[in-house]
């Protein structure tokens, strides 16, 4: 029990080298005259063991190789060793060259038990460490109590990880299988480890009791990363990713460092491939101005703007502790870069023209809005004051300071809308539509779904919920939303803004739309629970406002194809101006009465396909087909 409480005492390990040197010298000797040592040879041990015994003292003593705690020798250690071992023997060497050209013509030691003796002291030393530390392994994690693991990818990555594994001794873990893709590989040994097929996988959790199932290879696709999980999740088996090699500590993977997969990194989709020459031409150099940037969507276009190195970046948001955490960010990650940070809400006129004065912004991504649906079916006179006049107000200064290009973000739930919010955005949408019939500044509107991972977003509801022990609510067995990671949302936001000629509504590829249900039940099960035994979903009903189901296209409009795969362009009735302006400043001023019914009512003259669902304001669409 010594071996698991504390280390090996320094003289008790330099004790064991230096016998091991002194058994090294003797068996040199009997391999080297076939254990029928000559008398005479024996003569000259006094001086030979002196040399010997005395270098190899004082080389230890220099290079401390006794010092290291030998339960963790690794690699590293022993080429120190060698290396220590080596420049002794080399001395030996000279010491004979010397002996015999300017002593005595004689050879202190023999040349070929010099050799003998380096190769079997070198296996002595290691070889008495490495058993330490197989000992201390086995007292300490019994080969039947090791939790058995998976790893995915025979790389390097996936040596490394092994390695991080058996290195990290509170851990109880051992790998009995790799899995890797690369025919060439499968049947081989990777550190006696034997490599195997994805074809072997589910044979593998059926025969073994595999706790773990760690992905190590970098930049998987997504859809393979699915494959592992729906093999594992049958068996109960935990799925663990390696974080990328860029965030290892000082280079070098631990344990700790790899986590349990998240349900974002199945639902992200292949790289979305941007033209970053274009995009780069027309940001680099220029003043960008971006509104609500401390929320989910503005603070990811704010880092992926910061990478083609613009004038000067301006962050606009009234959200002051938001803000300030972002510049926080901003000052560890991009030091270099020019940017202002900016506390103002985007509704008050005054400041908005004072900051469109003083930064004098060429291009403008828009992305501060009220967006939660329930919040805005009960507040429609903030939906009208933020997403209508602040966009109104932020367009219009965007006009009369020439500015070059101006890009929206909306949502799909403009698209025949439901609810107050859809409904605001979607007359956001006309009015800087007709505004670029008119004007010189570009007007651009980009609209996708749901981004994971922002804020109040169903993920970070569920994550949240089954942190608690649940229940997950969600509000209808058959709901569906289509998904999309903050990172590609923001490329694709990029991408459009620098294809856009103005007054395009570009329509982003959400992919496959997803049951709410579904992703609930898949989050239960990679968080390591049992549904209805361990925690339970709970069906609520739509919330106000809510519909089952979200569109990205108005069914009377149509898209054209563009260039991008991933993007169209939704083909729009045209709005005239001075009509649509007159009806929104109409609009705008309902706001003084707080009047919800009357705005709501003044909304759906604006917007006639609005027609709201599970809300009061359902009677207002009475007649309406």
């Amino acid at each position: 029990m010594i071996l698991t409480r504390q280390n090996i005492p320094r003289w008790f390990i330099f004790l064991v080298d230096i016998l091991t040197v002194f058994f090294s010298v003797i068996l040199a000797y009997l391999v080297r005259f076939n254990f029928n040592v000559p008398y005479t040879e024996i003569q000259m041990w006094p001086q030979v063991f002196l040399l010997i015994l005395g270098t190899r003292a004082v080389s230890f003593l220099i290079s401390k190789t006794y010092a290291g705690i030998i339960r963790y020798t690794s690699t590293e250690d022993a080429v120190r060793i060698f290396l220590v071992l080596l420049s002794g023997s080399l001395f030996f060497g000279l010491a004979n060259l010397f002996s015999y050209y300017f002593i005595n013509e004689k050879f202190i030691v023999p040349f070929s038990i010099i050799i003998i003796e380096f190769i079997s002291v070198t296996l002595g030393m290691v070889t008495f460490r490495i058993l330490v530390k197989i000992t201390y392994l086995e007292i300490k994690n019994p080969s039947g109590e090791k939790t058995r693991v998976i790893i995915f990818g025979a790389g390097e990555a996936g040596v490394i990880t092994k390695r991080a594994l058996d290195r990290d001794l509170g851990i109880r873990y051992k790998v009995v299988a790799f899995i890797d893709d690369d025919k060439n590989k499968q049947g081989k040994k990777l550190e006696g480890v034997t490599i195997y097929g994805f074809d072997k996988i589910r044979e593998l959790l059926l025969v073994e009791t595999i706790e773990s199932v760690i992905i190590a290879v970098q930049d998987l696709k997504p859809a393979k990363k699915q494959s592992i999980v729906d093999a594992c999740l049958p068996f109960d088996t935990k799925v663990m990713t390696v974080p990328p090699v860029a965030n290892w500590i000082n280079g070098e993977l631990s344990f700790k460092q790899i986590k349990k997969i998240k349900i974002e990194d199945l639902l992200e989709r292949d790289e979305i491939k941007m033209n970053e020459d274009k995009i780069n031409k027309e940001l680099n150099g220029a003043v960008i101005m971006i509104t609500g940037a401390a929320g989910s969507i503005g603070s990811e276009i704010v880092r992926q703007v910061l990478n083609f190195n613009p004038k000067k970046l301006v962050l606009i948001d009234q959200a002051e502790s938001a803000l300030f955490d972002l510049e926080t960010e901003l000052n560890d990650k991009y030091p270099e870069k020019n940017f202002e940070i900016a506390v103002a809400d985007i509704c008050n006129l005054v400041r908005m023209e004072n900051t469109f004065r003083v930064f004098r912004p060429e291009i403008v991504y828009h992305a501060a809005a009220y967006k939660h649906v329930p919040m805005m079916e009960n507040n429609p006179t903030e939906a009208l004051f933020t997403n209508i006049n602040g966009t109104k107000t932020v367009a219009d200064l965007s006009v009369k300071f020439a500015v070059r290009k101006f890009i929206m973000i909306s949502t799909d739930k403009a698209v025949n809308p439901t609810n107050v919010m859809g409904a605001s955005k979607r007359i956001a949408e006309i009015y800087t539509q007709a505004l670029n019939q008119k004007e010189k500044t570009r007007f651009i509107t980009t609209r996708f779904g749901n981004v994971l991972g922002s804020n109040g977003s169903a993920v970070q509801l569920f994550r949240k919920q089954i942190e608690k022990g649940g229940p997950i609510t969600v509000t209808h067995p058959e709901v569906i939303r289509y998904f999309m990671t903050i990172p590609e949302a923001c490329r694709l936001v990029l991408q459009a803004g620098n294809m856009g000629k103005g007054g395009e509504i570009f329509l982003f590829d959400m992919g496959e739309p997803i049951k709410i249900t579904d992703l609930a039940k898949k989050m239960v099960r990679l968080s390591g629970l049992e549904l209805d035994k361990d925690i339970q979903i709970k069906f609520t009903g739509l919330r106000p406002g809510e519909k089952l189901y979200e569109e990205l296209l108005n069914s009377e409009e149509n898209t054209l194809p563009t260039h991008h795969s991933q993007i169209m362009i939704g083909k729009t009735r045209a709005y005239d101006f001075d009509e649509i302006n007159n009806r929104i400043d109409e609009l705008i001023s309902l706001f003084k009465d707080q009047d919800n019914t009357a705005i709501v009512k003044k909304m759906k003259e604006i917007v006639p396909e609005y027609i709201s669902q599970n809300s009061v304001y359902e009677k207002l669409d009475k007649g309406k087909s």
